[in-house]
């Protein structure tokens, strides 16, 4: 079945509000939003939603409502895709990303990895995680930061996609770290990642909606939760999230674009939890929060 990519053209802030407004509509569901740049000199962008071809008049449907309030003057164009594995394509040639200690690479650069550094290898794949995207980025450098000044005996990746939080987690604390996501195929994914890079103990791997799963109650609570999801999933489970951190415990909140960045944190300060940081990139925020 054919790939569809729906998509309005715009200036580049245009272009973010867009993408803002695709990120609260579609929020709790499996598809890829982004923004790209097709001329810079006439500050000219396209903002996209990918998705099957039966589920295009239905996301059509409810983009063009979701638009139409602020954004009515753009037309919604369509382009069907070849198949393609457009992950893997994406990220070919790729430069491996470092933050903090951290070098986060695919199979074909394991030869830069540097002296001292730490090294994740993560190959385009089916799950959401190489380290190229500001959100994880981000994580990755607070990661480091809290290692440098808080204790930290456990750890709770929630969202964990490729694994790639969890892993960088193992490798530069070597505590218990318990990695979840609603996606089987995302939980699965981060096993055999773990696997590629020689975790073989002390990291659990749990398919889990939400705090429901018992795989929380048998690892909390947490000294340190990270969640890169995104700024909608994050208000509505502060509380939940916060009732599973240890007492002087950290988070770390990404997948927050900019001009979210203010009702998420609204959110943990009523949960009484202290703003430490924030980290900007690409438009992305990460935050660090203490209790």
């Amino acid at each position: 079945m054919s790939e569809i990519r729906l998509f309005v053209t715009t200036t580049e802030k245009r272009a973010e509000a867009v993408l803002d407004v695709m990120s609260m509509v579609f929020v709790d569901e499996d598809y890829a939003i982004a923004t790209m740049e097709i001329d810079e000199k006439r500050d000219i962008w396209e903002a996209s939603i990918y998705m099957m071809a039966d589920e295009e008049e239905s996301v059509k449907a409810r983009l063009g409502d979701a638009l139409a309030a602020d954004f009515s003057d753009l037309a919604i164009e369509r382009e069907v895709l070849p198949d393609i594995d457009w992950i893997a394509k994406s990220l070919e040639g790729l430069a491996p990303v470092r933050a903090g200690r951290f070098v986060v690479h695919g199979s074909h650069d394991r030869d830069k990895v540097k002296t001292g550094e730490i090294a994740i290898e993560i190959d385009a794949g089916q799950a959401f995680g190489t380290g190229h995207h500001g959100t994880t980025a981000g994580c990755l450098e607070v990661l480091a930061s809290v290692a440098r000044t808080r204790p930290v005996h456990n750890v709770l990746d929630l969202g964990t996609g490729s694994g790639v939080l969890a892993i960088a987690a193992w490798k530069l604390l070597r505590v218990p770290v318990l990695a979840t996501d609603i996606d089987p195929i995302a939980t699965s994914v981060a096993k055999d990642n773990a696997r590629r890079n020689g975790v073989s103990t002390g990291m659990t791997f749990a398919t889990a909606p939400g705090f429901h799963s018992t795989a929380f109650r048998a690892s909390g609570p947490f000294d340190l939760i990270i969640a890169n999801i995104l700024a909608r999933p994050l208000i509505k489970m502060a509380a939940q999230l916060v009732a599973n951190l240890a007492p002087g415990g950290s988070v770390i909140l990404s997948g927050i674009l900019a001009e979210q960045r203010w009702k998420v944190l609204a959110a943990y300060n009523g949960q009484h939890l202290k703003h430490v940081r924030t980290i900007w990139r690409n438009g992305w925020v990460t935050i660090h929060l203490a209790k």
